[in-house]
């Protein structure tokens, strides 16, 4: 028997324990990346108030090839962006009054990227507590407390230590990174991935920190986490995730292109377990790709599910993988047949009332079939699997069982001069859910948030944000007004009734 709605968005609520209900902490929501609304969304009627969240946004040519941050909503229903301020870098971090939009405090950080190819995201988060964490330079982390006031405390952690880095500040500033946004976890420690691309004093490699809220700083190397001397970084834009239980943290580390999830210790950041990510059409190395923001997520059940690149490309259409594991990642259990740039949301199987299948949650998913690249058609969709269910996937040459589709939508806007039944792309890395309007938030590149309902299988609301761009995958938020936050071209849109 299915449980009830009531109980399975209980079981979600647990990926946070302690935490302030209600509010969106950082990366696709929480620790476990589920990207649940914490209150029935509303309606797309308007746009309320914009902001940049792109001062100086720079194209490559025709494209805004730019991650950009998720926003947080505090439970006071404060709004905090992350913010980026010049061509090339340099970040702030900005609370609006999340009716108004008006300005109630900004801060300035001194973070450098990391090296890229596409811009990587700027990702700060927010604490159970109530702090703000937000990425510095060499490595440090910046933290403000009451982000609701128009002041508040403010000061820095260094994961490496503070007396390191004052003996002799210029090796960790030059060579020292974030990589990553900062994922939190139930009492408030901070995790995170960092690149190290010169010698500092004490010997830093790159790999994964954790930062207590006294100031205790832990790391572990790639290579170490992953027992593997090959790996030298963790994958650019992975922000680490933390299982139900807080015992447990996953991230991906890479030898530059292929590499390990691997899960540990959430206290001590100790090696616990690791899987090799392979491609499950052919047993090869699945692609780790610095490009995209793929990140853990974690299902009630425990489950850990990974988004990556195929082996060949562009075989498979440039669509990738999600990979699916058990908590201890020792079983491979059934993938899903889209990885690329997105971190899949949990909903409650109740949330899709035509369901009739046997598992408690599914997932939502990008599920785009990018024309050009192998047998792409550009008929690009959104979908709803059963991570326990399969069907022979449509889009591979050889037979590959992946989730069973319980529900896909297309694009509803044709591509200018393309193919027949050629679409926008769907142009969300993590997309928010709301059991309790049966809905999914999702951006186009077209210009548009969709609302896609998943009672009728239709798209019920749309609202024209800007003209059409191609650009890097963003996500949608909710907060605890039910008002509706999107990024499309550079620009930040509250919207709602």
């Amino acid at each position: 028997m299915k449980r009830t709605l009531v109980t399975i968005v209980a079981a979600l609520a647990a990926a946070a324990p302690q935490a302030h209900a209600a509010s969106w902490q950082g990366h696709a929501a929480n620790a476990q990346h589920t990207a649940v609304a914490p209150a029935a969304a509303q309606s797309l009627s308007r746009i309320i108030w914009t902001t940049p969240i792109d001062v100086k946004p720079k194209l490559s040519g025709n494209e805004l090839l730019i991650h950009y941050g998720s926003p947080i909503v505090t439970a006071a229903d404060t709004l905090i962006l992350p913010v980026k301020v010049n061509s090339s870098g340099g970040f702030r971090v900005e609370a609006h009054n999340a009716a108004s939009g008006a300005v109630i405090w900004a801060l300035n950080s001194d973070y450098v990227l990391p090296a890229y190819d596409w811009t990587p995201s700027y990702g700060p988060v927010l604490t159970a507590q109530n702090r703000l964490y937000y990425p510095a330079a060499a490595g440090i982390l910046r933290y403000r407390d009451t982000p609701d006031q128009p002041t508040g405390v403010t000061g820095t952690m260094i994961f490496y230590g503070r007396t390191a880095y004052k003996a002799n500040p210029a090796p960790f500033r030059s060579a020292v990174r974030i990589s990553t946004p900062l994922t939190t976890d139930a009492a408030g420690d901070i995790y995170f991935g960092f690149t190290v691309s010169g010698s500092t004093p004490n010997g830093l490699a790159s790999g994964i920190a954790r930062v207590a809220p006294d100031g205790t700083g832990t790391w572990v190397s790639a290579a170490t986490a992953a027992g593997d001397s090959a790996m030298v970084e963790v994958q650019t834009n992975c922000a680490p995730a933390v299982s139900i239980d807080q015992k447990t943290v996953y991230i991906a580390v890479s030898n530059g292109s292929s590499g390990y999830l691997v899960g540990l210790d959430a206290a001590t950041l100790a090696p616990k377990y690791k899987v090799f990510l392979r491609d499950p059409s052919n047993g090869g190395n699945a692609e780790i790709n610095d490009d995209s923001t793929a990140s853990p997520t974690i299902g009630p059940d425990g489950d850990v599910f990974m988004g990556v690149l195929q082996r060949s490309y562009p075989f498979h259409n440039g669509r990738g993988w999600l990979l699916h594991f058990d908590s201890t990642l020792t079983q491979t259990k059934i993938p899903g047949s889209f990885g690329w740039d997105n971190t899949p949301s949990v909903l409650p199987a109740s949330a899709v009332p035509s369901y009739a299948g046997g598992s408690t949650y599914l997932l939502m998913t990008k599920y785009n079939n990018y024309i050009g690249f192998g047998n792409g058609d550009g008929h690009n969709l959104i979908a709803i699997v059963d991570p326990s269910a399969g069907q022979t996937d449509s889009y591979s040459t050889v037979p590959v069982m992946v989730m069973k589709e319980v529900m896909t939508i297309a694009g509803p806007t044709p591509f200018p001069h393309g193919q027949p039944g050629q679409t926008y792309e769907w142009c969300i890395d993590s997309a928010a859910v709301d059991p309790a309007t049966h809905s999914v938030f999702a951006n186009s590149e077209d210009g548009h948030l969709y609302r896609w309902d998943l009672t009728t299988n239709t798209i019920s609301q749309r609202l024209l944000l800007n003209a059409p761009r191609p650009e890097a995958y963003t996500p949608t938020v909710v907060g605890v007004d039910g008002t509706v936050y999107a990024i499309n071209n550079a620009t930040f849109y509250a919207i709602g009734n």
